[in-house]
């Protein structure tokens, strides 16, 4: 991972050359791996120049197939958009299988074209401003565009930047993306499961040592499942190749059905991670989970006052104040800066399974497959200002690189692509039925179980409530202390109509302005559930939570 600052048609680039220095710099943390090595990526005339951050799972299918023959200089996955920009142009982020933002600069046309992927799991930002009109910013966090940008948006997932037209266009079209088109195809449970194993599986390039973040939750349980399988099937591998193989080549690629190469250079020990209060329900679970699967586990825990000390630094970090993402992020902060420590630099994560299977217990309230499937496309095209920013930017602040199987695009069509009737909830079908069914081998005698089956059919803890539930009440009762009665009848004039509801919002606002300007705050969405009358967006606020359910007891 890496973090990105450019600038295009700055009136005065020398003048400017130490600001962008400076702003490079704020967002150094995310990886300093390639800040004075490998990146611009450059062409042989270098009249294109590449700035990236991410991963492309399919960059070796894509060297193959080019049409022209070019010279690469690293062994990056991500130099392959230079050659793909060369031969598609604004099409190149169409062929990208992975997650990235990147700003690349045609010498010869002067003209500058960036992408985000099409989910938004690496941020990315877009920044403007008064005092330089004409000049274009991008970069991946605010903190490197506020000091000189007074009009920024968070840069669309699935978006192509071109300034010949200074417009942004839409290349990401799923069949899922119009929330009237409701699908009905049936689930296939097998197509399912094969297609989540598929997206673990690309997502295990890597030569780095990496983990599975396990919160014991039936997301991470499953991600470290299929983890740990691919892991030891590829020790296995090992051990079966001859030295001779071995000696001839310097890493071992595994090519799938569907003819996609996945290197995986590493054939450790998988370890897994988790964190929470002691004895936080999420901690437990995790732990059955790891002995289960055997994977090198270690369970770290926080106190409520660890987790207050770092807020002012979380709320930095995560440009945000919306209340659930900053609940859930602390904790996230405070185990990667642990995992980072370890000397672990990537680890799968199982964010997005929420929001495509309504696994959030208040679509126990979607009055039907119409209104369920138009809030499941809602709210995996809002990740990128959820969840996704949660992922990235908690783990990148340690320089550490999260990973989100459920976000791979072949699986977000399989799965957004089935009947909403199949998901939703009701007394014969717990939430997020259909993955744990797909996962569910009690019927294959042959197949050994992915998961002991008290975790694959356990009720949904949000993270922020799984790490302990004192965290959340330790939080409000902080927020009392700081925030008075009167101060919540006197909001800032400058907030406009985005009024904090609770001391605790009031509380995270007044963090988040003492790091950025007003103008910030229109990049921030405030997560709030649908079909709910619940002013707090805790899981175990809504009645459902610990609820029975038949097919369970």
């Amino acid at each position: 991972m890496c973090g990105i600052f450019a600038c295009h048609h700055h009136p005065d680039v020398q003048k400017f050359k130490p600001t962008a220095l400076r702003m490079a710099k704020a967002v150094r943390h995310r990886g300093p791996d390639w800040n004075s090595g490998a990146q611009p990526l450059v062409n042989d005339d270098a009249s294109l120049a590449l700035a990236v951050n991410g991963e492309i799972y399919n960059h070796r299918i894509l060297r193959k197939n080019l049409k022209t023959k070019y010279n690469f200089k690293t062994h990056s996955d991500c130099e392959v958009v230079i050659p793909l920009y060369m031969e598609h142009g604004l099409d190149a982020p169409k062929h990208l299988d992975g997650m990235f933002s990147w700003v690349l600069w045609d010498k010869k046309q002067d003209r500058v074209v960036a992408a985000r992927d099409p989910i938004g799991i690496t941020s990315f930002y877009l920044g403007r401003s008064s005092t330089t009109p004409g000049a274009v910013y991008f970069a991946s966090e605010l903190k490197s565009l506020h000091p000189v940008c007074d009009n920024i948006i968070a840069f669309p997932p699935g978006h192509v930047y071109d300034s010949k037209s200074d417009t942004l266009t839409r290349y990401f079209e799923p069949t899922w993306w119009d929330p009237t088109n409701v699908p009905s195809t049936p689930v296939d449970y097998k197509v399912l499961r094969h297609s989540l194993e598929k997206a673990v599986r690309k997502r295990l390039m890597a030569e780095v040592p990496y983990g599975v973040l396990l919160s014991g939750g039936l997301d991470s349980s499953l991600v470290a499942s299929i983890a740990q399988r691919e892991t030891l099937r590829m020790q296995e591998a090992t051990r079966k190749a001859s030295k001779a193989e071995l000696a001839a080549s310097s890493e071992l690629v595994g090519i799938d059905d569907e003819n996609e190469l996945s290197t995986v250079t590493t054939f450790q020990q998988l370890h897994s991670f988790s964190i929470g209060l002691p004895g936080a329900p999420d901690t437990a679970a995790a732990l059955d989970v790891a002995k289960f699967l055997g994977t090198k586990h270690h369970a770290f825990t926080f106190t409520v006052e660890d987790g207050l000390n770092a807020l002012s630094d979380v709320i930095y970090h995560l440009e945000t104040y919306d209340v659930t993402t900053i609940r859930a992020s602390t904790p996230m902060y405070l185990l990667s800066r642990k995992i980072k420590a370890m000397g672990v630099k990537m680890v799968l994560s199982g964010e997005g399974s929420d929001e495509i299977f309504g696994g959030y217990l208040y679509f126990h309230a979607a009055p039907n497959r119409e209104e369920f499937h138009k809030e499941t496309v809602r709210r995996v095209k809002n990740l990128h200002l959820a969840d996704c920013l949660r992922a990235n930017k908690s783990t990148s602040a340690w320089g550490l690189e999260a990973r989100v199987p459920f976000l791979d695009k072949e699986f977000l069509e399989t799965a957004m692509g089935v009947d909403p009737a199949e998901k939703m909830i009701n007394k014969e079908r717990i939430e997020k039925y259909i993955i744990r069914k797909a996962f569910d081998t009690s019927d294959e005698p042959d197949v050994e179980p992915y998961l002991p089956e008290k975790i694959l059919w356990r009720q949904k803890e949000q993270f922020s409530d799984g790490v302990g539930y004192s965290w959340i009440d330790g939080l409000k009762d902080a927020a009392e202390l700081h925030v008075t009665d009167e101060m919540m009848k006197n909001p800032k004039p400058e907030w406009g109509t985005d009024i904090p509801d609770t001391k605790e919002a009031y509380w995270y606002r007044t963090m988040f302005d003492e790091h950025f300007p007003p103008y910030c705050a229109g990049t921030v969405e405030r997560w709030t559930p649908t079909w709910s009358k619940q002013t707090d967006p805790s899981g175990r606020a809504i009645a459902t939570h610990n609820a029975k359910y038949d097919h369970v007891e």
